[in-house]
């Protein structure tokens, strides 16, 4: 679950919000007049994220799908807005599988 919170409050919470993460195994999205900046995630959320990343760009999609299928599945969270709303994020960018050329 992804748990978004204004940049002023994650100031002022910083420590509670890594500790969110780390041992509550939550997403933290902090976010400026309701549109993400960055999200918090664990540094084993991380890892796998970049070892997706490596394996998709040495031409092993398979499981990066599975992980980008499973973090667009994310965002139901305290506002109840999800991530299948490109507009509200502002998002410009779509995945595409390089060997579709």
């Amino acid at each position: 679950m992804a748990y978004e919170i204004p940049v002023t409050q994650a100031r002022a919470e910083l420590a509670e919000l890594i500790n969110r993460v780390v041992y509550g195994g939550e997403r933290v999205v902090v976010t400026r007049h309701g549109k993400p900046l960055v999200a918090l995630v664990s540094a084993a959320d991380l890892e796998r994220l970049e070892a997706a990343a490596s394996q998709a760009a040495a031409g092993e999609p398979a499981e990066a799908e599975e992980i980008i299928s499973t973090v667009s599945r994310l965002g139901n969270g305290a506002t109840g807005a999800g991530w299948s709303e490109p507009e509200r994020y502002g998002l410009t960018a779509e995945h595409r599988d390089p060997g579709a050329g």
